[in-house]
Order: C-alpha cells, then sequence, then structure tokens
C-alpha cells in the first residue's frame, strides 16, 4: 500500500510537467526566459571579423569592434578606429556614425540582438511585443530538426521557409535561424544562422560564428573572436554624444 500512494504522488507530480508543454510563441519566450534568468551575462565584447560574398564571386573583408549592454544597446565601431565610422543601437533606434559624426538615425527592432541575447535580460513581455512588431507570428509553433538537433520554430508551418520565422535549440533554448521575405515585393528570403554555439564564463552561450544568406546563397559571414562576456563598460559607450571622444579600447583582452 505504501508503494503504491508513493507511485500516485509521483503521477501527480508528474501531470502539471506534462500540461506545461510549449505551445505557442509566446510560452517559448517566457521559457526561454525563465531558463536564464540571471544565469546570462549583462555585457559581452568581441572582434568580429567580417566576409562579404558579393555577386561576382568575389570577397570584401572587414574588422568591426562591438560591444554590448543587454537589454537593447550595441555598440560597432569600424576598423580603423581613426575612422570614426560605426552604428549604434539604443532607445530602440539605429545611429549612423561616419567621419566621427552622426549621419543619421531611425528606429529599429534588433531582431538579433532581441532573440539572441534580450530575451534572457528582459521581462518576456517586452520580447513577445517586439517580435510581434517584427511580424512573428507566435501562434504558430510546431517542433523541427536542424543540424541534427532538436529545435522549435515559430512562425511557420512545415515546408514553409518563406514566412517570418525564428528556430530555437530545445535542449539549450537557444537562438540558431531566422528567415525573413525581403525586397520590395517581399519575393526574396533572407537567413540568419548562428552557428558552433559555445557555454562562456558566468553563464550563458554564444556563437561565434554567424550565416548571412540571401535565396540560399552566402551574402555575409561574421566571425567572432576575443569573446569577454560580464565586463564593466562605460555607459557613455552607447550615448550618441559620447562617439569618438569615449575610450575605445573596450574589445581589448582584460
Amino acid at each position: 500500500m505504501r508503494n503504491f500512494k508513493v507511485l500516485f504522488l509521483l503521477l501527480i507530480l508528474t501531470v502539471p510537467i506534462c500540461a506545461a508543454k510549449i505551445k505557442t510563441g509566446e510560452q517559448l519566450v517566457q521559457a526561454m526566459h525563465r531558463k536564464y534568468d540571471g544565469k546570462w551575462y549583462k555585457t559581452l565584447t568581441f572582434v568580429q571579423k567580417n566576409t562579404e560574398y558579393k555577386p561576382d564571386g568575389t570577397t570584401q573583408n572587414s574588422v568591426w569592434y562591438e560591444a554590448m549592454s543587454t537589454p537593447g544597446k550595441l555598440r560597432i565601431d569600424f576598423d580603423p578606429l581613426e575612422s570614426g565610422g560605426g552604428l549604434m543601437f539604443s532607445g530602440g533606434a539605429q545611429h549612423n556614425f561616419k567621419d566621427g559624426k552622426l549621419i543619421g538615425s531611425q528606429p529599429r527592432v534588433h531582431a538579433l540582438m532581441v532573440l539572441a541575447f534580450d530575451v534572457y535580460t528582459q521581462p518576456a513581455e517586452i520580447t513577445i511585443d517586439q517580435l510581434k512588431e517584427l511580424k512573428m507570428d507566435l501562434s504558430i509553433l510546431r517542433e523541427d530538426k536542424w543540424q541534427g538537433r532538436d529545435v522549435y520554430v515559430v512562425g511557420a508551418k512545415a515546408d514553409d521557409l518563406k514566412s517570418a520565422q525564428f528556430w530555437i535549440d530545445k535542449k539549450n533554448l537557444y537562438f540558431v535561424r531566422m528567415l525573413q521575405p525581403i525586397g520590395k515585393n517581399k519575393e526574396r528570403v533572407s537567413e540568419i544562422q548562428f552557428n558552433k554555439y559555445q557555454k562562456v564564463k558566468g553563464g550563458g552561450w554564444i556563437a561565434p560564428e554567424v550565416v548571412f544568406l540571401i535565396d540560399g546563397k552566402m551574402s555575409f559571414l561574421e566571425e567572432y573572436t576575443d569573446i569577454q562576456t560580464d565586463v564593466p563598460l562605460d555607459s557613455k559607450l552607447f550615448d550618441t554624444e559620447s562617439w569618438t571622444t569615449i575610450d575605445r579600447n573596450y574589445f581589448r583582452k582584460k
């Protein structure tokens, strides 16, 4: 009788787990946040080597230096630093710099920041609103395989590789893939992959390889080195008025 009671109790405790199966994109975002809340790095710096693949078959290389403070802040300095060129994402906008001067700003939800970083450090409700603004249909969720691993796919049904959608690793709940229709008539497809994930000191993950494709063809490759997490960053790094006056050696190994 005692063994029966123990078994009955275990069955009761198992029911809520089964009932909590993820069925929508909103539930997935909530699960991602819960898994790493307080366990994900808040700041990140790295050196980014870029390879641009041009239509004529040639490539062009460049180097960017980047600093991130989550949620919502990213600074990109173009090499050489003396050029004063770069980008900043803050306050829900993208700011463009040339020759050390701000040349323009426009509202922008940075999808990759939201899905790969901010989701873990900001309330789930904010992430959900941002994804809706990006035209992701959070009511559609299915399971699939990607690079040999189980994933959740949000925004598109099976065999649909044209609708706006994002893919999340089922076990580790990190972002691995996004597809979006682009072009004047939305006739082309942009695909972004986060590859070669590795754990970082202090908690969390990072993908040191990011691949960009247009209609299945490679267009841009990012490779990260000198990765540092939870490093102290001056808040003025993300102040547009301090673009060239702040110390920009944040990317150097501590």
